[in-house]
């Protein structure tokens, strides 16, 4: 499982087949996603149902491979501790917009429980930092996701 983890870090963004591509693409998501789940200590049934859900509509994976998926992404993010390799995949691979996208997904997660805390927002502040995705742009995707579920302004 954590094998194809690690040949995410050592892979050459221009080598491998488009598949191999796509695959560490969703790799890279998967982990952002479930490092966002994790960073308050609490990973639930809710922000895994969002992951879920992100996962098979963005992927197009059945339920078998977005239970896989999210298995492999808790186990990496375990392992490393590490956003670096992660980022760096989505900064290298994604359009801006894609980008952006991501940073909505990241707020999706971190508003699944009903609750955005401290530790949550800062990981998406750095995450967007780190792929490239201005402070603007981030509070925009993130009234975005509110607005989509329904949520008042947060302070945080």
């Amino acid at each position: 499982m954590i094998n194809r983890f690690k040949k995410l870090f050592a892979a050459d963004a221009a080598s491998g087949s488009i598949q191999d591509r796509d695959q560490e693409i969703q790799l890279a998501a998967s982990a952002l996603l479930v490092e966002s789940a994790c960073s308050d200590g609490d990973f639930d049934a809710d922000e895994r149902a969002s992951i879920t859900a992100i996962l098979q509509s963005e992927f197009d994976l059945n339920d078998d491979e977005t239970r896989t998926m999210i298995e492999e992404a808790e186990q990496a993010v375990q392992e490393t501790g590490q956003l670096y390799g992660f980022t760096r995949v989505i900064k290298d691979r994604y359009t801006p917009e894609e980008r952006v996208r991501m940073i909505e997904w990241l707020w999706q997660v971190a508003f699944a429980d009903g609750n955005v805390d401290m530790f949550e927002s800062n990981l998406i502040r750095r995450i967007a930092g780190l792929i490239y995705v201005s402070d603007v742009d981030r509070g925009r995707a993130k009234k975005r996701v509110q607005a989509r579920l329904g949520i008042n302004e947060s302070p945080v």
